[in-house]
Protein backbone atom coordinates (compact mmCIF):
# COMPACT_ATOMS: atom_id res chain seq x y z
CA UNK A 1 0.00 0.00 0.00
CA UNK A 2 2.41 2.55 0.60
CA UNK A 3 4.63 2.19 -2.80
CA UNK A 4 1.15 3.23 -4.30
CA UNK A 5 0.42 6.15 -1.85
CA UNK A 6 3.64 6.94 -2.74
CA UNK A 7 3.15 6.58 -6.86
CA UNK A 8 -0.11 8.76 -6.24
CA UNK A 9 1.70 11.60 -4.58
CA UNK A 10 4.45 11.94 -7.04
CA UNK A 11 1.87 11.58 -9.88
CA UNK A 12 0.11 14.23 -8.62
CA UNK A 13 3.39 16.49 -7.57
CA UNK A 14 4.29 16.08 -11.53
CA UNK A 15 1.23 17.59 -12.85
CA UNK A 16 1.29 20.29 -10.70
CA UNK A 17 5.16 21.04 -11.20
CA UNK A 18 4.07 20.58 -15.45
CA UNK A 19 0.84 23.07 -15.10
CA UNK A 20 2.61 25.40 -13.50
CA UNK A 21 5.00 25.62 -16.24
CA UNK A 22 3.14 25.75 -18.90
CA UNK A 23 0.87 28.70 -16.99
CA UNK A 24 4.18 30.17 -16.46
CA UNK A 25 5.13 30.33 -20.11
CA UNK A 26 2.13 30.65 -21.63
CA UNK A 27 0.15 33.17 -19.11
CA UNK A 28 1.82 36.12 -19.50
CA UNK A 29 2.10 36.34 -23.44
CA UNK A 30 -1.83 35.35 -23.37
CA UNK A 31 -2.74 38.23 -21.08
CA UNK A 32 -0.81 40.96 -22.74
CA UNK A 33 -2.39 40.05 -26.25
CA UNK A 34 -5.64 39.71 -24.94
CA UNK A 35 -5.51 43.47 -23.48
CA UNK A 36 -3.54 44.45 -27.33
CA UNK A 37 -6.74 43.34 -28.73
CA UNK A 38 -9.70 45.18 -27.05
CA UNK A 39 -8.70 45.85 -23.24
CA UNK A 40 -8.77 49.63 -22.65
CA UNK A 41 -6.63 49.46 -19.30
CA UNK A 42 -3.56 48.57 -21.93
CA UNK A 43 -0.94 50.66 -21.64
CA UNK A 44 -1.16 53.49 -23.71
CA UNK A 45 2.49 52.84 -25.23
CA UNK A 46 1.59 49.69 -26.56
CA UNK A 47 -2.05 50.40 -27.74
CA UNK A 48 0.11 53.19 -30.00
CA UNK A 49 2.83 50.69 -31.36
CA UNK A 50 -0.11 48.58 -32.68
CA UNK A 51 -1.48 51.08 -34.34
CA UNK A 52 1.10 52.24 -35.85
CA UNK A 53 1.98 48.88 -37.01
CA UNK A 54 -1.67 48.49 -37.94
CA UNK A 55 -1.46 51.55 -39.95
CA UNK A 56 1.84 50.64 -42.40
CA UNK A 57 0.74 47.33 -43.31
CA UNK A 58 -3.18 48.57 -44.28
CA UNK A 59 -0.80 50.79 -46.34
CA UNK A 60 1.70 48.44 -47.82
CA UNK A 61 1.45 45.18 -49.66
CA UNK A 62 4.67 44.08 -47.65
CA UNK A 63 7.09 44.44 -44.62
CA UNK A 64 9.98 46.09 -47.02
CA UNK A 65 10.33 49.73 -45.31
CA UNK A 66 9.23 48.88 -41.95
CA UNK A 67 12.60 49.17 -40.59
CA UNK A 68 12.51 52.96 -39.72
CA UNK A 69 8.73 52.78 -38.40
CA UNK A 70 10.32 49.91 -35.46
CA UNK A 71 13.22 51.83 -35.10
CA UNK A 72 11.49 55.24 -34.57
CA UNK A 73 9.01 53.71 -32.06
CA UNK A 74 11.12 51.76 -30.54
CA UNK A 75 13.16 55.46 -29.63
CA UNK A 76 10.01 56.46 -28.89
CA UNK A 77 8.60 54.29 -26.51
CA UNK A 78 11.85 52.91 -25.23
CA UNK A 79 10.23 49.59 -26.13
CA UNK A 80 12.23 46.58 -27.74
CA UNK A 81 9.72 45.90 -30.61
CA UNK A 82 9.91 43.25 -32.85
CA UNK A 83 7.61 41.57 -36.09
CA UNK A 84 8.34 37.98 -37.34
CA UNK A 85 6.37 36.28 -39.45
CA UNK A 86 3.86 33.04 -38.00
CA UNK A 87 6.56 30.75 -39.03
CA UNK A 88 9.09 32.77 -37.01
CA UNK A 89 10.95 34.10 -39.29
CA UNK A 90 12.22 37.56 -38.63
CA UNK A 91 11.20 41.40 -40.02
CA UNK A 92 12.44 43.54 -38.41
CA UNK A 93 13.48 44.22 -34.59
CA UNK A 94 14.53 47.12 -33.17
CA UNK A 95 17.21 45.78 -30.84
CA UNK A 96 19.01 44.61 -33.84
CA UNK A 97 18.61 48.29 -35.54
CA UNK A 98 19.88 49.88 -32.60
CA UNK A 99 22.99 47.82 -32.33
CA UNK A 100 21.36 46.15 -28.96
CA UNK A 101 22.41 42.98 -30.23
CA UNK A 102 19.94 40.17 -30.87
CA UNK A 103 18.37 39.00 -27.13
CA UNK A 104 15.67 35.83 -27.52
CA UNK A 105 11.95 37.01 -28.35
CA UNK A 106 9.44 36.46 -25.42
CA UNK A 107 8.07 32.67 -25.87
CA UNK A 108 4.54 33.85 -27.05
CA UNK A 109 3.91 36.88 -29.08
CA UNK A 110 2.12 40.34 -27.69
CA UNK A 111 -0.46 40.21 -30.86
CA UNK A 112 -0.61 39.68 -34.38
CA UNK A 113 -1.23 42.51 -36.83
CA UNK A 114 -3.25 41.57 -39.60
CA UNK A 115 -4.77 43.98 -41.90
CA UNK A 116 -6.76 42.28 -43.34
CA UNK A 117 -9.13 42.28 -40.18
CA UNK A 118 -10.83 44.92 -38.49
CA UNK A 119 -8.39 47.22 -36.77
CA UNK A 120 -7.98 46.00 -33.00
CA UNK A 121 -8.89 48.34 -30.25
CA UNK A 122 -8.08 51.75 -31.50
CA UNK A 123 -5.51 50.91 -33.93
CA UNK A 124 -6.01 52.07 -37.66
CA UNK A 125 -4.77 54.79 -39.74
CA UNK A 126 -4.72 58.03 -38.76
CA UNK A 127 -6.93 60.90 -40.80
CA UNK A 128 -4.67 61.83 -44.13
CA UNK A 129 -7.39 64.49 -44.72
CA UNK A 130 -7.41 67.27 -41.80
CA UNK A 131 -8.40 70.77 -41.99
CA UNK A 132 -8.70 72.95 -38.82
CA UNK A 133 -9.97 76.65 -38.01
CA UNK A 134 -9.21 77.43 -34.47
CA UNK A 135 -11.14 80.74 -34.66
CA UNK A 136 -14.45 78.50 -35.17
CA UNK A 137 -13.24 75.97 -33.51
CA UNK A 138 -13.48 73.36 -36.10
CA UNK A 139 -11.38 70.14 -36.92
CA UNK A 140 -11.94 68.16 -39.59
CA UNK A 141 -9.99 65.09 -39.82
CA UNK A 142 -10.65 61.51 -41.53
CA UNK A 143 -8.70 58.54 -42.95
CA UNK A 144 -9.68 57.16 -46.60
CA UNK A 145 -7.61 53.85 -47.82
CA UNK A 146 -5.03 54.74 -50.37
CA UNK A 147 -5.70 58.30 -51.58
CA UNK A 148 -3.72 58.89 -54.39
CA UNK A 149 -1.85 62.37 -54.38
CA UNK A 150 -4.43 64.06 -56.62
CA UNK A 151 -7.13 62.55 -54.60
CA UNK A 152 -5.50 63.80 -51.58
CA UNK A 153 -5.01 67.35 -53.17
CA UNK A 154 -8.67 67.66 -53.94
CA UNK A 155 -9.38 66.89 -50.68
CA UNK A 156 -7.88 69.64 -49.34
CA UNK A 157 -9.22 71.44 -51.55
CA UNK A 158 -12.81 71.03 -50.29
CA UNK A 159 -11.83 70.91 -46.99
CA UNK A 160 -11.03 74.17 -47.30
CA UNK A 161 -13.75 75.23 -48.81
CA UNK A 162 -15.82 73.86 -45.98
CA UNK A 163 -14.13 76.20 -43.58
CA UNK A 164 -15.05 78.85 -45.67
CA UNK A 165 -18.79 77.94 -45.61
CA UNK A 166 -18.52 77.18 -42.19
CA UNK A 167 -17.02 80.76 -41.74
CA UNK A 168 -19.50 83.11 -43.61
CA UNK A 169 -22.14 80.81 -41.83
CA UNK A 170 -21.20 81.79 -38.34
CA UNK A 171 -21.15 85.15 -39.66
CA UNK A 172 -24.66 85.81 -41.09
CA UNK A 173 -26.12 83.81 -38.16
CA UNK A 174 -23.64 86.17 -35.62
CA UNK A 175 -22.94 82.51 -33.94
CA UNK A 176 -19.74 80.64 -33.56
CA UNK A 177 -19.78 77.23 -34.69
CA UNK A 178 -17.66 74.46 -32.41
CA UNK A 179 -17.48 71.00 -34.85
CA UNK A 180 -15.22 68.06 -34.30
CA UNK A 181 -15.58 65.67 -37.40
CA UNK A 182 -13.51 62.79 -37.24
CA UNK A 183 -15.46 60.55 -40.05
CA UNK A 184 -14.69 57.34 -42.39
CA UNK A 185 -17.23 56.98 -44.26
CA UNK A 186 -20.06 59.54 -46.29
CA UNK A 187 -23.03 57.58 -44.42
CA UNK A 188 -21.93 58.57 -41.19
CA UNK A 189 -21.31 62.38 -42.22
CA UNK A 190 -23.75 64.72 -40.29
CA UNK A 191 -26.23 66.58 -42.83
CA UNK A 192 -24.71 70.13 -43.60
CA UNK A 193 -24.55 72.54 -46.16
CA UNK A 194 -20.96 73.12 -46.06
CA UNK A 195 -20.00 69.75 -46.09
CA UNK A 196 -19.80 68.33 -49.57
CA UNK A 197 -20.47 64.52 -49.78
CA UNK A 198 -17.08 64.75 -52.51
CA UNK A 199 -15.47 65.90 -49.60
CA UNK A 200 -15.56 62.23 -47.37
CA UNK A 201 -15.60 59.97 -50.78
CA UNK A 202 -14.15 56.96 -50.63
CA UNK A 203 -10.63 56.78 -53.13
CA UNK A 204 -10.60 55.27 -56.43
CA UNK A 205 -8.32 52.06 -54.66
CA UNK A 206 -11.19 52.07 -51.44
CA UNK A 207 -13.99 52.25 -54.31
CA UNK A 208 -12.47 48.91 -56.06
CA UNK A 209 -11.85 47.25 -52.80
CA UNK A 210 -15.53 47.41 -51.78
CA UNK A 211 -16.71 46.18 -55.30
CA UNK A 212 -14.34 43.21 -54.58
CA UNK A 213 -15.79 42.76 -51.62
CA UNK A 214 -19.37 43.13 -52.57
CA UNK A 215 -18.83 40.58 -55.66
CA UNK A 216 -17.47 38.01 -52.70
CA UNK A 217 -19.90 38.74 -49.99
CA UNK A 218 -22.80 37.70 -52.20
CA UNK A 219 -22.25 34.10 -52.84
CA UNK A 220 -21.73 33.45 -49.35
CA UNK A 221 -24.76 35.61 -48.62
CA UNK A 222 -26.83 33.69 -51.10
CA UNK A 223 -25.56 30.40 -49.73
CA UNK A 224 -26.98 30.80 -46.33
CA UNK A 225 -30.69 32.18 -47.83
CA UNK A 226 -29.84 36.19 -46.30
CA UNK A 227 -31.58 38.54 -48.25
CA UNK A 228 -29.95 41.72 -48.90
CA UNK A 229 -30.24 44.87 -51.19
CA UNK A 230 -27.78 46.32 -53.12
CA UNK A 231 -28.26 50.32 -53.13
CA UNK A 232 -25.83 53.54 -53.39
CA UNK A 233 -25.11 55.64 -50.54
CA UNK A 234 -24.44 59.41 -52.05
CA UNK A 235 -21.05 59.08 -53.52
CA UNK A 236 -22.63 56.62 -56.01
CA UNK A 237 -20.48 53.48 -54.49
CA UNK A 238 -22.68 50.08 -54.15
CA UNK A 239 -23.38 49.55 -51.06
CA UNK A 240 -24.44 45.97 -49.21
CA UNK A 241 -27.35 45.94 -46.97
CA UNK A 242 -29.26 43.52 -44.96
CA UNK A 243 -33.17 43.33 -45.13
CA UNK A 244 -33.05 42.14 -41.61
CA UNK A 245 -31.01 43.21 -38.48
CA UNK A 246 -27.48 42.11 -39.72
CA UNK A 247 -26.48 39.05 -37.28
CA UNK A 248 -23.34 37.16 -36.37
CA UNK A 249 -23.63 34.83 -40.20
CA UNK A 250 -24.30 38.31 -41.81
CA UNK A 251 -21.03 39.86 -40.03
CA UNK A 252 -18.93 36.38 -41.03
CA UNK A 253 -19.65 36.84 -44.75
CA UNK A 254 -18.68 40.55 -44.98
CA UNK A 255 -15.39 39.69 -42.73
CA UNK A 256 -14.39 36.81 -45.07
CA UNK A 257 -14.71 38.71 -48.14
CA UNK A 258 -12.75 41.58 -47.14
CA UNK A 259 -10.50 40.00 -45.86
CA UNK A 260 -9.97 37.97 -49.02
CA UNK A 261 -9.97 41.27 -51.23
CA UNK A 262 -7.35 43.07 -49.11
CA UNK A 263 -5.02 40.03 -48.89
CA UNK A 264 -3.23 41.07 -52.26
CA UNK A 265 -3.47 44.84 -51.22
CA UNK A 266 -1.76 44.98 -47.26
CA UNK A 267 1.21 43.08 -45.72
CA UNK A 268 1.10 39.48 -44.68
CA UNK A 269 0.21 39.09 -41.46
CA UNK A 270 2.94 39.41 -38.53
CA UNK A 271 3.40 38.40 -35.07
CA UNK A 272 4.05 41.23 -32.93
CA UNK A 273 7.05 40.73 -29.73
CA UNK A 274 7.21 43.79 -27.66
CA UNK A 275 9.87 43.49 -24.70
CA UNK A 276 12.66 40.98 -23.35
CA UNK A 277 13.02 37.17 -22.88
CA UNK A 278 14.36 37.89 -19.39
CA UNK A 279 11.28 36.47 -17.73
CA UNK A 280 12.14 32.82 -16.80
CA UNK A 281 11.17 30.52 -19.00
CA UNK A 282 10.76 27.25 -17.63
CA UNK A 283 10.40 25.47 -21.22
CA UNK A 284 12.97 26.75 -23.26
CA UNK A 285 16.23 24.91 -24.35
CA UNK A 286 18.02 27.30 -22.17
CA UNK A 287 16.21 26.96 -19.22
CA UNK A 288 14.59 23.17 -18.98
CA UNK A 289 17.46 21.87 -16.68
CA UNK A 290 16.51 24.47 -14.22
CA UNK A 291 12.86 23.27 -15.03
CA UNK A 292 14.24 19.72 -14.06
CA UNK A 293 16.04 20.20 -11.40
CA UNK A 294 13.10 21.62 -9.38
CA UNK A 295 10.82 19.60 -10.50
CA UNK A 296 13.19 16.50 -9.02
CA UNK A 297 13.34 18.57 -5.66
CA UNK A 298 9.90 19.28 -5.47
CA UNK A 299 8.95 14.79 -6.63
CA UNK A 300 12.07 14.34 -3.44
CA UNK A 301 10.00 16.44 -0.83
CA UNK A 302 6.75 14.80 -2.57
CA UNK A 303 8.06 11.36 -1.78
CA UNK A 304 9.89 11.90 1.68
CA UNK A 305 6.75 13.67 2.66
CA UNK A 306 4.48 10.99 1.91
CA UNK A 307 6.74 8.02 3.50
CA UNK A 308 6.55 9.62 6.59
CA UNK A 309 3.36 10.51 6.98
CA UNK A 310 2.02 6.72 5.17
CA UNK A 311 4.20 4.79 7.37
CA UNK A 312 1.95 5.11 10.50
CA UNK A 313 -1.02 4.41 8.46
CA UNK A 314 0.43 1.53 6.66
CA UNK A 315 1.94 -0.05 9.65
CA UNK A 316 -1.47 -1.13 11.51
CA UNK A 317 -2.94 -2.11 8.35
CA UNK A 318 -0.18 -4.14 6.90
CA UNK A 319 -0.66 -5.89 10.49
CA UNK A 320 -4.11 -5.76 10.78
CA UNK A 321 -4.25 -7.54 6.63
CA UNK A 322 -1.79 -9.97 7.79
CA UNK A 323 -3.76 -11.16 11.06
CA UNK A 324 -6.81 -11.47 9.16
CA UNK A 325 -5.17 -13.60 6.37
CA UNK A 326 -3.58 -15.94 9.33
CA UNK A 327 -6.97 -16.15 10.98
CA UNK A 328 -8.86 -16.93 7.56
CA UNK A 329 -6.14 -20.16 7.01
CA UNK A 330 -7.44 -21.13 10.16
CA UNK A 331 -4.75 -19.77 12.41
CA UNK A 332 -6.20 -19.33 15.82
CA UNK A 333 -3.54 -17.52 17.10
CA UNK A 334 -3.84 -15.08 14.75
CA UNK A 335 -3.79 -11.74 16.93
CA UNK A 336 -2.27 -8.41 16.83
CA UNK A 337 0.55 -7.51 19.88
CA UNK A 338 -0.92 -4.71 21.91
CA UNK A 339 2.42 -2.53 21.68
CA UNK A 340 3.88 0.80 20.24
CA UNK A 341 1.96 4.08 19.45
CA UNK A 342 -1.81 4.82 20.81
CA UNK A 343 -3.34 5.03 18.17
CA UNK A 344 -1.98 1.52 16.63
CA UNK A 345 -2.29 0.30 19.92
CA UNK A 346 -6.35 1.05 20.56
CA UNK A 347 -6.80 -0.45 16.52
CA UNK A 348 -5.10 -3.67 17.62
CA UNK A 349 -7.01 -4.02 20.25
CA UNK A 350 -10.26 -3.76 18.61
CA UNK A 351 -9.15 -6.24 15.96
CA UNK A 352 -8.13 -8.50 18.41
CA UNK A 353 -12.08 -8.24 19.83
CA UNK A 354 -13.33 -8.39 16.38
CA UNK A 355 -10.58 -11.38 15.82
CA UNK A 356 -12.31 -12.98 18.83
CA UNK A 357 -15.71 -12.58 17.88
CA UNK A 358 -14.80 -14.15 14.17
CA UNK A 359 -13.27 -16.90 15.35
CA UNK A 360 -16.06 -17.74 18.13
CA UNK A 361 -18.05 -17.60 15.43
CA UNK A 362 -16.06 -20.08 13.04
CA UNK A 363 -16.11 -22.36 16.03
CA UNK A 364 -19.79 -22.05 16.60
CA UNK A 365 -20.38 -22.65 12.59
CA UNK A 366 -18.03 -25.60 12.47
CA UNK A 367 -19.64 -27.01 15.32
CA UNK A 368 -23.10 -26.40 13.57
CA UNK A 369 -22.19 -28.33 10.53
CA UNK A 370 -20.84 -31.30 12.68
CA UNK A 371 -24.07 -31.44 14.65
CA UNK A 372 -26.01 -31.46 11.93
CA UNK A 373 -23.97 -34.12 10.02
CA UNK A 374 -24.08 -36.02 12.81
CA UNK A 375 -27.80 -36.06 13.23
CA UNK A 376 -28.72 -36.41 9.78
CA UNK A 377 -25.93 -39.79 9.24
CA UNK A 378 -27.70 -41.52 12.49
CA UNK A 379 -31.21 -42.15 10.86
CA UNK A 380 -29.94 -42.39 7.83
CA UNK A 381 -27.54 -45.20 8.62
CA UNK A 382 -30.05 -47.03 10.85
CA UNK A 383 -32.87 -46.79 7.65
CA UNK A 384 -30.27 -47.55 5.39
CA UNK A 385 -28.82 -51.04 7.31
CA UNK A 386 -32.52 -52.09 8.13
CA UNK A 387 -33.01 -51.95 4.18
CA UNK A 388 -30.23 -53.61 3.34
CA UNK A 389 -30.99 -56.52 5.80
CA UNK A 390 -34.54 -56.59 4.00
CA UNK A 391 -32.84 -56.90 0.52
CA UNK A 392 -30.92 -59.77 1.58
CA UNK A 393 -33.20 -61.63 3.19
CA UNK A 394 -32.19 -61.15 7.02
CA UNK A 395 -34.93 -59.30 8.41
CA UNK A 396 -38.50 -60.09 7.30
CA UNK A 397 -40.44 -56.80 5.84
CA UNK A 398 -43.10 -56.69 9.10
CA UNK A 399 -44.78 -54.68 10.74
CA UNK A 400 -42.44 -53.56 13.27
CA UNK A 401 -39.99 -52.89 11.07
CA UNK A 402 -42.01 -50.82 8.83
CA UNK A 403 -42.79 -49.12 12.44
CA UNK A 404 -39.17 -48.38 13.11
CA UNK A 405 -38.21 -46.86 9.50
CA UNK A 406 -41.46 -44.73 10.18
CA UNK A 407 -39.64 -43.49 13.42
CA UNK A 408 -36.28 -42.86 12.21
CA UNK A 409 -38.42 -40.70 9.15
CA UNK A 410 -40.41 -39.26 11.96
CA UNK A 411 -36.91 -37.85 13.17
CA UNK A 412 -35.19 -36.83 10.23
CA UNK A 413 -38.67 -34.94 9.59
CA UNK A 414 -38.17 -33.01 12.49
CA UNK A 415 -34.58 -31.99 12.28
CA UNK A 416 -34.88 -30.25 9.06
CA UNK A 417 -37.84 -28.55 9.91
CA UNK A 418 -35.68 -27.23 13.16
CA UNK A 419 -33.29 -25.95 10.68
CA UNK A 420 -35.51 -24.75 8.75
CA UNK A 421 -37.20 -22.33 11.73
CA UNK A 422 -33.42 -21.67 12.57
CA UNK A 423 -32.50 -20.37 9.12
CA UNK A 424 -35.50 -18.37 8.92
CA UNK A 425 -34.94 -16.83 12.38
CA UNK A 426 -30.91 -15.96 11.08
CA UNK A 427 -32.39 -14.12 8.36
CA UNK A 428 -35.10 -12.44 9.99
CA UNK A 429 -37.78 -14.36 7.66
CA UNK A 430 -39.11 -15.93 11.19
CA UNK A 431 -43.16 -14.49 10.70
CA UNK A 432 -45.99 -15.07 13.43
CA UNK A 433 -49.35 -13.93 13.28
CA UNK A 434 -50.54 -13.12 16.52
CA UNK A 435 -54.20 -13.00 17.57
CA UNK A 436 -56.11 -12.91 21.15
CA UNK A 437 -56.59 -16.78 22.39
CA UNK A 438 -57.23 -18.51 25.63
CA UNK A 439 -53.72 -19.28 27.07
CA UNK A 440 -55.32 -22.12 28.72
CA UNK A 441 -56.58 -23.59 25.91
CA UNK A 442 -52.97 -23.14 23.91
CA UNK A 443 -51.20 -25.30 27.36
CA UNK A 444 -53.50 -27.88 27.38
CA UNK A 445 -52.94 -28.03 23.24
CA UNK A 446 -49.34 -28.16 23.82
CA UNK A 447 -49.75 -30.80 26.76
CA UNK A 448 -51.85 -33.01 24.82
CA UNK A 449 -49.63 -33.80 22.34
CA UNK A 450 -46.52 -35.20 24.76
CA UNK A 451 -49.16 -37.28 26.94
CA UNK A 452 -48.79 -40.47 25.59
CA UNK A 453 -44.80 -39.98 25.42
CA UNK A 454 -45.01 -39.13 29.00
CA UNK A 455 -47.10 -41.92 30.20
CA UNK A 456 -44.84 -44.43 28.92
CA UNK A 457 -41.51 -42.77 30.59
CA UNK A 458 -43.60 -42.93 34.01
CA UNK A 459 -43.94 -38.94 33.68
CA UNK A 460 -46.90 -37.09 35.69
CA UNK A 461 -47.72 -34.16 33.21
CA UNK A 462 -50.21 -31.74 34.10
CA UNK A 463 -51.87 -27.88 33.66
CA UNK A 464 -51.97 -25.53 35.94
CA UNK A 465 -54.00 -22.90 34.61
CA UNK A 466 -56.20 -19.76 35.43
CA UNK A 467 -59.60 -19.22 33.23
CA UNK A 468 -60.40 -17.07 31.20
CA UNK A 469 -56.99 -15.56 30.47
CA UNK A 470 -56.20 -14.04 27.08
CA UNK A 471 -52.65 -14.09 25.44
CA UNK A 472 -51.95 -12.36 22.53
CA UNK A 473 -49.80 -14.79 20.08
CA UNK A 474 -49.87 -16.85 17.11
CA UNK A 475 -51.47 -20.18 18.86
CA UNK A 476 -49.11 -22.38 16.12
CA UNK A 477 -45.64 -21.10 17.15
CA UNK A 478 -46.83 -20.81 20.71
CA UNK A 479 -47.43 -24.17 20.84
CA UNK A 480 -44.50 -25.13 19.03
CA UNK A 481 -42.50 -23.68 21.49
CA UNK A 482 -44.14 -24.82 24.59
CA UNK A 483 -44.06 -28.24 22.87
CA UNK A 484 -40.30 -28.17 22.85
CA UNK A 485 -40.37 -27.06 26.58
CA UNK A 486 -42.37 -30.13 27.48
CA UNK A 487 -40.64 -32.55 25.48
CA UNK A 488 -37.29 -30.96 27.01
CA UNK A 489 -38.87 -31.82 30.62
CA UNK A 490 -39.85 -35.00 29.36
CA UNK A 491 -36.82 -36.31 28.25
CA UNK A 492 -34.43 -35.41 31.41
CA UNK A 493 -37.56 -36.06 34.26
CA UNK A 494 -37.05 -39.38 35.83
CA UNK A 495 -39.69 -41.81 36.10
CA UNK A 496 -41.70 -40.93 38.82
CA UNK A 497 -40.92 -37.50 38.63
CA UNK A 498 -43.57 -34.66 37.68
CA UNK A 499 -43.67 -32.19 34.22
CA UNK A 500 -46.44 -29.21 35.38
CA UNK A 501 -47.13 -26.85 32.52
CA UNK A 502 -48.96 -23.56 34.45
CA UNK A 503 -50.70 -20.29 32.99
CA UNK A 504 -50.65 -17.37 35.00
CA UNK A 505 -51.23 -13.53 34.49
CA UNK A 506 -49.15 -10.64 35.76
CA UNK A 507 -49.42 -6.70 35.25
CA UNK A 508 -49.25 -6.53 31.25
CA UNK A 509 -48.10 -10.17 30.49
CA UNK A 510 -48.97 -14.14 30.74
CA UNK A 511 -46.48 -16.55 31.87
CA UNK A 512 -46.14 -20.08 30.78
CA UNK A 513 -43.73 -22.02 32.98
CA UNK A 514 -42.90 -25.48 32.24
CA UNK A 515 -41.05 -26.91 35.70
CA UNK A 516 -40.13 -30.32 35.98
CA UNK A 517 -38.64 -32.61 38.93
CA UNK A 518 -35.39 -33.87 36.78
CA UNK A 519 -32.05 -33.49 37.37
CA UNK A 520 -31.32 -29.72 37.30
CA UNK A 521 -28.64 -28.08 35.00
CA UNK A 522 -25.41 -27.76 36.44
CA UNK A 523 -24.39 -23.71 36.53
CA UNK A 524 -21.65 -24.14 34.00
CA UNK A 525 -24.00 -25.23 31.36
CA UNK A 526 -26.82 -22.38 31.89
CA UNK A 527 -25.24 -20.01 29.34
CA UNK A 528 -25.51 -22.59 26.31
CA UNK A 529 -28.55 -23.63 26.91
CA UNK A 530 -30.21 -22.26 24.41
CA UNK A 531 -26.98 -22.65 21.94
CA UNK A 532 -27.27 -24.48 19.17
CA UNK A 533 -26.68 -28.34 19.06
CA UNK A 534 -25.72 -27.64 22.97
CA UNK A 535 -26.19 -30.61 25.47
CA UNK A 536 -25.70 -30.63 29.04
CA UNK A 537 -24.86 -34.48 27.90
CA UNK A 538 -21.73 -34.35 25.77
CA UNK A 539 -22.26 -38.23 25.37
CA UNK A 540 -24.70 -37.33 22.30
CA UNK A 541 -26.99 -40.60 23.06
CA UNK A 542 -29.67 -40.31 21.23
CA UNK A 543 -31.76 -42.17 23.90
CA UNK A 544 -31.82 -39.16 26.27
CA UNK A 545 -31.63 -36.02 24.04
CA UNK A 546 -32.69 -34.96 20.68
CA UNK A 547 -31.53 -32.44 18.32
CA UNK A 548 -30.08 -30.03 20.67
CA UNK A 549 -32.46 -27.35 18.47
CA UNK A 550 -35.48 -27.46 21.10
CA UNK A 551 -34.78 -24.78 23.19
CA UNK A 552 -33.07 -22.13 20.61
CA UNK A 553 -36.28 -22.72 18.32
CA UNK A 554 -38.24 -22.07 21.16
CA UNK A 555 -36.32 -18.85 22.10
CA UNK A 556 -36.35 -17.36 18.53
CA UNK A 557 -40.35 -17.97 18.43
CA UNK A 558 -40.64 -16.57 21.85
CA UNK A 559 -38.87 -13.55 20.51
CA UNK A 560 -40.21 -13.14 17.10
CA UNK A 561 -43.56 -12.09 19.45
CA UNK A 562 -41.64 -9.39 21.43
CA UNK A 563 -41.89 -11.74 24.58
CA UNK A 564 -38.80 -13.37 26.62
CA UNK A 565 -37.78 -17.04 27.93
CA UNK A 566 -35.50 -17.14 30.62
CA UNK A 567 -34.61 -20.30 33.09
CA UNK A 568 -34.12 -21.23 36.63
CA UNK A 569 -32.56 -23.87 37.88
CA UNK A 570 -31.62 -26.18 40.94
CA UNK A 571 -29.07 -28.61 40.52
CA UNK A 572 -30.48 -32.48 41.38
CA UNK A 573 -33.96 -30.58 42.27
CA UNK A 574 -35.31 -29.67 38.75
CA UNK A 575 -35.49 -26.88 36.31
CA UNK A 576 -38.09 -24.50 35.30
CA UNK A 577 -38.38 -22.94 31.73
CA UNK A 578 -40.65 -18.98 31.73
CA UNK A 579 -41.83 -17.60 28.62
CA UNK A 580 -43.55 -13.77 29.02
CA UNK A 581 -45.70 -12.73 26.16
CA UNK A 582 -47.96 -9.30 26.16
CA UNK A 583 -51.66 -9.62 27.11
CA UNK A 584 -54.19 -9.15 24.73
CA UNK A 585 -54.54 -5.69 22.99
CA UNK A 586 -50.62 -4.92 23.50
CA UNK A 587 -49.31 -7.16 20.18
Amino acid sequence: MLPRLVGLSLAIASLAVSATAVLATYGTGHQLRDRLTGDTSLLATDSDILAQLYAYADEHRDWTGVDGVVRDLAKRTGRRIALTTPGGELLADSAVLLGRGAPGLPPVPAAKVDATRPAPGNAGAKPNVVVRDPSLGVNIGFSVWRLTEAESRQRQVYAREAIDCLRRTATEHRSPHRRVITERGPDDVPADPCLPAALFAPSAATRALDEQVIDLAVPCLTHLGMAYDLTTDRTGARVLRPRQTAGPQWTGCLDAARAEAKAAHVAAPADLYLGESDRFDPLSAESWWRTAATAAAVLLVAAVATVAAGRPLVRPIRTLTTAARRMTDGDRAARVPVRGHDEVSRLAAAFNSMADAIANTERQRRALVSDVAHELRTPLANVRSHLEAVQDGVLPLDPALVGSLLEEQELLEHLVADLHDLALADAGMLRVHPEDRQAADLAEQAVAAHRARAGSAGVDLRVEAAEHLVVHADPTRLRQALGNLVSNAIRHTPAGGAVVVSVRGRADTVEFTVADTGSGIAPEHLPHIFDRFYRADSSRSRTTGGSGLGLAIARHLVEAHGGSLTVTTIPGDGSSFTIRLPTAGRP
